[in-house]
């Protein structure tokens, strides 16, 4: 019978219970993007990049999961067992990924046991904060996880992107295109120091990690 569910398992895209047995994560690293190859290297999939840096860290590896419509990726952190999360929803439905995740983790606490990244347009390229609260700011993205799980008390990394400002092009096409070449060793070091503080969030917890990363 275990082998059954085992495969059953499988086939719906969740990972089987053995493997989670005994490592169920401690926290859940959300990071924001869009599914599909043609968002790839864009400045609203920087959550994604940031994700997939600290799973390449953990030696981890990335799943389908066809109930939590998400890539995850089981990984060790800083001694803690975590889940991350790359909706496949499409941004503006990140809630129900989030929200499904909660439901079946139902010991973890939305505000503070979750951290979610994404792009910030109001910061310069590579710039990041910390907030253990606050809105949506226009983001589609957090702003649906917001609603979904009726809080605006969801931990949050914003990873700056940069603004287009009035004379360029629209704010939709601004952050649906890749970063320009003369950015990539900014984004670089970015992404290792956001990597880094996601790292420190779950080690020294999110004030304590404000204080190093939001100078």
């Amino acid at each position: 019978m275990s082998l059954i569910r085992s495969l059953w398992d499988r086939i719906r895209g969740r990972a089987p219970a053995d493997e989670l047995r005994g490592a169920l994560p401690t926290a859940l690293i959300v990071g924001l993007g869009n599914p599909g190859p043609e968002y790839e290297g864009t400045r609203h999939n920087i959550g994604f990049d940031v994700v997939e840096r600290l799973c390449a860290r953990a030696n981890a590896s990335f799943r389908t999961d066809a109930e939590l419509e998400a890539c995850v990726a089981s990984a060790e952190i800083e001694g803690r067992p975590v889940l991350l999360v790359k909706p496949q929803t499409f941004m503006n439905r990140s809630g129900r990924t989030v929200e499904a995740a909660l439901d079946r983790f139902n010991a973890l606490d939305p505000e503070s046991d979750v951290l979610v990244i994404f792009d910030d347009m109001d910061l310069p390229t590579g710039r990041i904060r910390l907030r253990p609260s606050g809105g949506g700011g226009g983001h589609r993205g957090i702003g649906d996880i917001l609603t979904v799980l009726d809080t605006k008390a969801v931990p949050r990394l914003r990873f700056g992107v940069g603004h287009p400002g009035k004379d360029g092009p629209s704010v939709i096409d601004w952050v649906l295109a890749p970063f320009p070449e003369e950015e990539a060793e900014t984004l670089e070091i970015a992404i290792e120091r956001a990597a880094d503080a996601v790292e420190a969030v779950l080690s020294e917890g999110i004030t304590a990690a404000m204080g190093r990363f939001n100078a």
